[in-house]
């Protein structure tokens, strides 16, 4: 089944400085953070806080590229979690034919952003990545790890989702 989420923001781990997007479904019960590399959490930061430069960034000319050929990006959905590498796939229509196209997760956002798409994660997927459950009633077979990860994004503050200045 998949979910329904919405980038809830960025921030750096702590231990590796290395950029995370979090998402969070829409009812807010769940997040799961995705290690991301510096140049997509850029183009993800660039989007959200709605950063236009004078020339197009490479998701910003993917989304042109698409929108010249008539093609709608319905979706992306991050689908499969294997040896710790997130996989995504874009969801494309073009002449009511669908398409779908092997992404990474963090470029599948960047683009899903800027072409106003939802994303979706695969349940799968929330339950291998040991995801934060926010449901009070919830029961997880590491709460350790979980209430560790819980309480980093718990205590991130709104100026922890500003430490991108592009």
């Amino acid at each position: 089944m998949l979910i329904e989420m919405k980038v809830s923001g960025l921030t750096i781990d702590p231990i590796t400085n290395t950029p995370i997007v979090i998402l969070k479904d829409v009812q807010e019960k769940k997040a799961i953070p995705i290690w991301i590399g510096l140049f997509e959490a850029s183009a993800i930061a660039t989007e959200l806080e709605k950063i236009a430069f004078s020339r197009p960034m490479t998701h910003d000319l993917l989304n042109e590229i698409l929108k010249s050929l008539e093609v709608q990006v319905t979706k992306i959905e991050i689908n499969d979690l294997r040896n710790n590498t997130f996989f995504a796939i874009l969801h494309l229509q073009k002449d009511g034919k669908s398409l779908t196209v092997d992404s990474r997760p963090s470029d599948a956002i960047a683009l899903a952003l800027r072409a106003n798409a939802p994303i979706f994660v695969d349940e799968k997927v929330i339950e291998k990545s040991r995801s934060i459950d926010f449901d009070k009633n919830a029961t997880g077979v590491d709460k350790l790890n979980e209430e560790k990860i819980k309480e980093f994004l718990e205590n991130l503050t709104p100026e922890d989702f500003g430490k991108y200045k592009m």
